[in-house]
């Protein structure tokens, strides 16, 4: 029997009536505004939006809309991520065989999320096996969060089927990987997957260093991100003796800047500026051959190399270049005084004496 279409206008006046009393509500009576919203609104309509899956799946007819599945037609009209939409084409699927779950799911007791969890357990041991346990789960799902309740159905999946558990988490670990992008905007992503206990392990090692101080203004996220980076830190290049070689900056900057020429003086954006009236002293200008390279040698391209013999000062007319080479300098005093956590502006990109000259210095912590 058909009927007049979806119960758009009353659904839109339910979300009306809530926008007007959260804009009316007493700071106080927020909190229970926003678990009652949950119980009565959000969850009980995930549900519905989980039974009506369940039904339009048996129908097929999303294939009249050129969908090959389920999921891709629930991607393209329903604004869900692939993931997102095959949890819920999973959960939609495992109610059916959970009634118990689904009035639970139904009247608000449990979440989406923990719902979600049980109808990932199903799938691994079996609706039969989650029947049997079913009230014990939904009690335990109505008192804690979800990510707890993860750590209950996964003990659960181990007692019922202790090889399966196991293998799933052998598929999940070697899944894992990490990718660190190269720099791009002067930005560095990474994007990766770990294990349960590598995520475990890595969460504990951040949490340690991402309480807030005084006057901190950080973000959780960047906090974070500096409490990462600090890790990595203390463990970069060093071998179990704390041998090993340091990290190293690589600096582009123009070849009067180094030298303190007044009128091409390196721009502070975070960093000392270097140069003339500069809060730092000139850079000292140093040059090591490359081991392979013979000065006067025709046809070589090396480029010169840190050393430690005393700065070298650029003669006039052609810039700055070594006495025992001929070729364009490097620096490294000053730039091992720079902290890592802050830059140099390379300065002005069409400038011709831009090109060729890098400052390959190792970060210091301090001045």
């Amino acid at each position: 029997m058909a009927t007049s279409g979806p119960p758009i206008k009353e659904t839109q006046a339910v979300v009306r009536l809530w926008t007007d009393w959260f804009r009316r509500a007493d700071d106080a009576e927020l909190a229970d505004g926003l678990i009652k919203i949950r119980e009565a609104g959000i969850d009980p309509f995930e549900a519905v939006f989980a039974a009506g899956v369940r039904r339009f799946e048996k129908s097929g007819e999303y294939i009249a809309d050129g969908a090959l599945g389920i999921v891709p037609w629930l991607r393209s009209n329903c604004k869900l991520s692939g993931g997102a939409a095959a949890e819920r084409v999973g959960v939609a699927r495992q109610l059916e065989h959970l009634p118990e779950t689904q009035k639970a799911f139904a009247r608000g007791e449990v979440g989406y999320q923990h719902v979600a969890v049980l109808a990932r357990t199903a799938e691994h041991v079996g609706t039969a096996a989650v029947q049997k346990a079913e009230a014990s789960l939904l009690k335990a799902a109505g008192t804690m969060d979800p990510g707890l309740f993860t750590g209950v159905a996964k003990n659960f999946e181990h007692r019922v089927d202790s090889a399966a558990a196991l293998a799933e988490a052998n598929r999940a670990y070697e899944r894992r990987y990490l990718h660190v992008s190269e720099p791009s905007d002067g930005l560095v992503r990474l994007d990766g997957l770990l294990d349960a206990e590598g995520g475990a392990i890595l969460r504990t090692a951040l949490d340690a260093g991402m309480l807030p101080g005084k006057d901190d203004d950080r973000t959780p996220g960047q906090r974070r991100a500096d409490a990462l980076v600090d890790l990595c830190r203390r463990k970069a290049g060093r071998s179990a003796t704390g041998a090993g070689p340091r990290p190293h900056l690589v600096i582009r900057a123009s070849l009067d800047t180094l030298p303190g020429d007044a009128r091409r003086p390196g721009r502070r954006t975070g960093g000392w500026r270097i140069g003339a009236g500069g809060d730092r002293p000139p850079v000292g200008l140093r040059c090591r051959p490359h081991p392979h390279h013979r000065p006067g040698r025709a046809g070589r391209r090396d480029q010169p190399r840190l050393a430690e013999h005393p700065p070298v000062h650029p003669a006039g007319g052609g810039g700055a270049r070594s006495g025992l080479c001929g070729r364009p300098l490097r620096s490294s005093a000053a730039m091992d005084r720079l902290p890592s956590s802050q830059t140099l502006d390379p300065g002005r990109a069409d400038d011709p004496a831009q090109s060729g000259l890098a400052l390959s210095a190792p970060p210091s912590d301090g001045p």
